[in-house]
């Protein structure tokens, strides 16, 4: 196979001989599932649960589409891993690349694979808890100021202890809180479930 750019297209192609076949769907979801995430490059693509579909293009079958779900919106990520999967795919043997980004229903840190979350623990990174299901509307003359000692725990990656405490609801990216051990005293940062 030889690669080769063509004039004025931001898509790499790869040009195939006759004799060579198309790679099979298994071949292309291995290679994307080598795509790093690059804000938490222990995390592939598929143990964030991002991508989700790949296929060829029935009306065209020299395109491969990939469907991904961004974490949010405005995940600055977003592009740096469309680059990577077009790349990933076109040196696993797929002529062309489209990359389709499908909002609904929301990327939810449910999706995150329980590989995914013992690679999070393993990289010092607590990985998120279950979602909770907030009701619809709020009755706010009920809420009250909760005591951060009744906060809920997340324990620490490190030690596994819960004697832990946020620090910041904002840690190196959006998607995660800092929080301290207090027991093994160590920093750690807790991807927040969403």
């Amino acid at each position: 196979m030889t690669t080769a750019m063509r004039e004025g297209e931001s898509q790499m192609r790869v040009v195939r001989s006759e004799s060579a076949s198309r790679p099979t769907l298994a071949d292309l979801w291995s290679a994307a599932a080598a795509v790093p995430d690059p804000e938490i490059p222990v995390l592939s693509v598929t143990d964030l649960g991002i991508l989700r579909g790949i296929e060829w293009d029935p009306v065209d079958p020299d395109m491969v589409a990939v469907t991904v779900t961004p974490t949010y919106s405005g995940c600055p990520a977003t592009e740096a891993i469309n680059a990577a999967l077009r790349d990933a795919l076109a040196t696993a043997g797929a002529p062309r690349v489209r990359v389709e980004t499908r909002l609904s229903p929301p990327w939810t840190t449910d999706w995150i694979t329980t590989e995914g979350r013992r690679k999070l623990a393993d990289f010092g990174i607590a990985p998120p808890g279950a979602r909770s299901a907030a009701p619809a509307v709020v009755d706010v003359s009920r809420l009250r100021r909760r005591d951060r000692a009744s906060a809920d725990r997340i324990a620490c990656p490190r030690c596994g202890s819960a004697h832990t405490e946020l620090v910041s609801q904002f840690g190196s990216t959006a998607c995660k809180a800092h929080y301290r051990c207090l027991d093994c005293l160590e920093p750690f940062d807790y991807f927040k479930p969403h």
